[in-house]
């Protein structure tokens, strides 16, 4: 790519990113998109709709900029809990490594860089050269120059250890801290146990007293068995569907509009008052409800939910094999009773085995469709090579404008296209893999999301070239150095661009939230203003991988094309302001993992660490400095000896909480006068909400109910 072409992609996306700054600043304040722009606030009763015209509504204005910033982490931590804390961590972490790493890498690599010779250079046409002219690539052959290259890989490894310490214990003690301030909470008491064995002759029930009884006999409490209870779950969800429309069909002032004929579509059948019709419809799907809530009370899954009376006797019985058998009274923690995902409590076990086994195969499978884009963008950033595809497109290809945008902005912006068909993909994927709680789902799809980021947009961009060919080659470790060496930097100028699209254009159109104000707009002519609507959960399974993704760009590239690391400050400064504001007034949270993610950052930074390690002994080899690159092989094994230390050091503290912690607790519950009424609603905590009794009408039994004025659940 061209210096022209990347300027080109940047004139693009800042000026996308001005144009949804200006409308956000003055769509925001106009009462009729609260509900997109603060939907948090609305849920809370807090908003403040302002119900007169006055034009400073008409001005941008950057006071949401102000509001965003101000809040310190202890109010967000009030606000939002810790995961959304820990989540602006990974902001300000990599604010620090590249602040610090932009330093180096454009006050001293990049002259460097640029005033090599290995490049011929004609500083009269600067705008029309290649972008390698900034890259490791323009140094001398065995210049003296790459052992400030060699000095800079050392210090900034240096540097992100440091800061990766300070981060885990930072975040590690924010953990113990939040855990320490919490009330009792169900979960802290209550393990989930599967393949439960049923002698003959007795309940799933009996069975599990009986266990629990005989070998916990001081802390047990009480246990909870699942149903199966798919059906019903979708037959509420039909209810609730149907309710929803005879609210909106009760608010109409017209009565034509109710009626309509009952076939497809509406435009075959009898006509109806859709009124009468949908309250008929409704008091058969109560009357089903019933009958099935009846007809699953004997259901029973071989799994439970069992309370303890103390939190360190549930974490005694969570960390201890039950039984002989492994695959039996296999425990886990409860989730929080709000985010269960009951689903998939009647897989067995080797039914979740298989889930998991077929979910690998169809992500192997999505990865390797992906290619496809994949390949298609690489054709668009060598113009040769689209000639020679499109041959009649050639003269069109040859205009220096259009050129430009194709080489420089269209290739990142099809792979971001392709790309935000991903995310929900993964959450559907790890739905699948029989994960009870959807902090599990959003963990197992940030994952998932995560690696098929760095494989499918760093590896299959960087080898989708020559190296593709070679592709043997990793057959033998000692030749991976030489081919990362020679593919990495050859594609700096594609991932520059990339972080300008994806990043800058995302995060304002993150801010703009141009779709839910398009569903706003058409479903507001047809519902009230005060319809219902739900709050969104943050987007974790999207954002971290995104987050951590750039962060490996930034730190591989650091000295191979330090021109990357300015797009990168921005888009950290951006989206720590951005998404501020997106916490503290448009998402909530439905789970709270304690700071859970933190492990996944700590472990990708240091994979991009080695990573960058691995191509440093690459490239000083081919810039035939031999010295150097054998002096570097030190780097990734220092850097792994630090990591063990510190999942030694914290890790632990992210999988369960330590005894002392759990005794400590338990004793200041002793003085506790309410715990004794939270015991007694701890039985009933985790009852699934489908067995629950549901009234959508005002009468007692439910039937020939008149049109429904409320709903109880």
């Amino acid at each position: 790519m061209i210096l022209s072409a990347l300027l080109t992609s940047v004139g693009i996306n800042l000026g996308l990113c001005f144009l949804f700054f200006g409308l956000y600043s003055i769509l925001r304040k106009q009462p009729g998109n609260i509900n997109v722009y603060a939907p948090r606030l609305v849920a809370q009763g807090k908003s403040q709709q302002k119900g007169h015209f006055n034009l400073e509504r008409l001005i941008p204005s950057p006071g949401w900029v102000t509001a965003a910033w101000q809040p310190s982490e202890e109010e967000l931590l009030s606000i939002s809990g810790l995961d959304a804390v820990v989540f602006m961590r990974i902001f300000i972490f990599s604010l620090r490594v590249f602040s610090f790493a932009a330093i180096i890498g454009i006050f001293v690599l990049l002259p460097i860089n640029f005033l090599g010779n290995q490049l011929s250079i004609d500083f009269s046409d600067l705008p029309h050269k290649s972008l390698d002219s900034f890259s490791i690539s323009n140094v001398n052959d065995g210049s003296n120059r790459l052992w400030i290259h060699f000095s800079a890989a050392y210090i900034l490894t240096g540097v992100v250890c440091y800061l990766l310490y300070f981060e885990y214990d930072y975040i590690s003690s924010k953990r113990i801290a939040y855990f320490y301030s919490l009330k009792p909470q169900p979960h802290q008491f209550t393990i989930l146990v599967r393949g439960i064995p049923v002698s003959p002759g007795s309940s799933i029930s009996e069975s599990v007293e009986n266990f629990f009884m005989d070998r916990y006999p001081s802390t047990y409490l009480s246990h909870l068995v699942v149903r199966r209870t798919s059906r019903l779950q979708g037959l509420i969800s039909d209810a609730g569907t149907l309710y929803r429309m005879l609210i909106h069909l009760k608010s109409t002032k017209h009565s034509q509009q109710r009626i309509k004929r009952d076939g497809f579509l509406g435009l075959f059948g009898n006509r109806v008052d859709l009124l009468d019709h949908y309250e008929k419809k409704l008091e058969e799907l109560q009357d089903n409800v019933r009958m099935e809530q009846t007809s699953v009370a004997g259901e029973e899954v071989p799994a439970a939910f069992v309370s303890f009376k103390s939190r360190f006797g549930a974490a005694v019985a969570l960390h201890i094999q039950q039984g002989v058998n492994p695959t039996e009274w296999v425990t886990e923690q409860a989730p929080e009773p709000q985010e269960v995902h009951w689903p998939f409590f009647s897989a067995s076990f080797i039914k979740r085995w298989i889930c998991k086994l077929v979910v690998f195969v169809a992500c192997a499978i999505l990865t390797i469709l992906f290619l496809i884009p994949v390949v298609l963008v690489q054709g668009l950033t060598h113009l040769e090579q689209l000639e020679i595809w499109f041959p009649f497109l050639r003269g069109v290809l040859r205009i220096a404008f259009v050129s430009q945008v194709i080489t420089g902005y269209l290739p990142s912006l099809i792979l971001q296209l392709f790309l935000s068909f991903v995310p929900p993909i993964m959450i559907m994927f790890s739905s699948m893999q029989a994960y009870i709680s959807l902090s599990q789902i959003e963990e197992s799809a940030c994952n998932k999301m995560l690696w098929f980021t760095i494989w499918n947009i760093f590896f299959a961009n960087v080898l989708s070239g020559s190296a593709i060919s070679q592709i043997n080659v990793f057959l033998e470790p000692k030749e991976i150095p030489r081919i990362l060496a020679e593919a990495v930097p050859a594609q700096a100028s594609f991932f520059i661009a990339y972080v300008v699209t994806s990043g800058w254009t995302s995060l304002s159109s993150e801010l703009f939230r141009l779709i839910p104000l398009i569903c706003t707009c058409i479903k507001r002519p047809f519902s009230g203003i005060n319809d219902d609507f739900e709050v969104p959960l943050i987007p974790y399974h999207k954002e971290i991988p995104r987050i951590i993704f750039f962060g490996l760009l930034g730190i591989t590239y650091f000295f191979l094309a330090p021109l990357i690391l300015p797009f990168l400050l921005v888009y950290y400064c951006l989206g720590y302001i951005i998404y501020r504001n997106q916490l503290l007034n448009v998402y909530a949270s439905k789970f709270e993992t304690g700071g859970k993610f933190w492990p996944t950052v700590h472990n990708s930074t240091i994979f991009s660490l080695v990573l960058m390690h691995i191509i440093a002994i690459g490239i000083f080899g081919l810039k035939k400095l031999p010295l150097a690159s054998s002096l570097t092989i030190p780097l990734p094994i220092l850097t792994l000896l630090f990591n063990e230390y510190c999942r030694k050091r914290f890790l632990p503290i992210f999988k369960a909480y330590p005894a002392e912690c759990l005794i400590r607790k338990d004793r200041e519950d002793q003085n506790d006068p309410t715990m004794a009424d939270f015991m007694d609603k701890l039985v009933a905590a985790y009852q699934d909400p489908a067995l629950m009794p549901i009234r959508y009408s005002q009468s007692n039994d439910g039937h020939n109910s008149p049109l429904l004025h409320h709903a109880e659940v």
